[in-house]
């Protein structure tokens, strides 16, 4: 885990990674699954830390792992290290035709209409800039942000960090969409439940209190609109998504049925390169106003 070099320890990067994952998880269990190693393999990796730096950095107990002060100090030193690695590896391996690297990262649920549209239009304006794409949920997002990982995050809930921008993209407008042939407004049959977040979840309880028990629930949007489609049923999905098939008359709209508003967020460096942020955050922009018709 660590090396010696003319007298000094050198600290792997996977040591100041693990404690990251155990700050973002709140424990090592759910650590160790983010990591995908055992639990551990994380108390080794961290007592090797604390080891290094002389002092104890987390206090365990049944309700998780809390940081000490000098845990709370030596964060920003962990998130430093991780970021410059991930910078010089990205620039290291960037071919001769191009002068930046930039990785973006983004919710599943938006790549339609949205992400992959941006990539091209990143290809056509900005042909210099080596792009990677990934896609993960909101936390891991949100880790890669902090660590360096990523250069541009896009998702629905992100947490807020204090080296981070969060900049509202727009709002989604979720409606309720039936894929059977005759609807006559009663949404509580054959009912699909996509969990859209936090706020789509106490909305829907709040105006929607008679679908109690959804015949089904589903955690990934794009999965649950092939399933509506091919099993003729309803569920709730944002407008732009569902456009094009209530246009062909695939879907309808059930009547009278209250819609909801799930803001959608691009999160980035504060302090990053505006040379290189530029183009993408306004290729997003110009996206966005094309999809949504403004």
């Amino acid at each position: 885990m660590a090396y010696a070099k003319q007298g000094k320890t050198i600290m792997d990067i996977a040591l100041a990674r693990t404690f990251i994952e155990v700050v973002m998880a709140g424990n090592f269990v759910a650590a160790a699954t983010r990591l995908n190693v055992t639990q551990s393999t994380v108390s080794m990796r961290i007592r090797s830390l604390e080891k290094q730096l002389g002092r104890r950095l987390f206090v365990r107990s049944k309700a998780g792992a809390a940081l000490t002060p000098a845990g709370e100090q030596f964060q920003r030193y962990a998130v430093t290290l991780t970021q410059v690695w991930e910078q010089a590896c990205h620039h290291i391996a960037l071919p001769p035709d191009y002068r930046a690297f930039l990785s973006i990262g983004c919710q599943f649920s938006l790549w339609d209409g949205l992400l992959v549209n941006w990539l091209p239009w990143m290809k056509k304006n900005a042909p210099d800039i080596l792009l990677r794409a990934e896609y993960s949920q909101p936390d891991r997002l949100m880790l890669r942000l902090i660590e360096g990982g990523l250069d541009i995050g896009v998702m629905y809930a992100p947490q807020s960090n204090p080296g981070l921008t969060i900049e509202t993209l727009f709002e989604e407008n979720l409606v309720l969409v039936s894929a059977e042939t005759s609807n006559n407004g009663d949404h509580d049959t054959e009912y699909v439940y996509v969990d859209w977040g936090a706020e789509f979840h106490s909305g829907h309880n709040l105006k929607l209190p008679n679908i109690s028990k959804p015949g089904m629930f589903l955690a990934l949007g794009s999965l649950a609109l092939q399933y509506v489609m091919e099993n003729d049923c309803s569920a709730y999905f944002p407008e732009r998504v569902v456009r094009p098939h209530l246009k062909t008359g695939y879907l309808t709209r059930v009547k009278d049925a209250p819609e909801f508003s799930l803001p959608a967020y691009v999160v980035y460096a504060t302090d990053g390169d505006k040379d290189l942020l530029n183009a993408p955050l306004e290729g997003l922009r110009r996206i966005v106003t094309q999809q949504l018709g403004r």
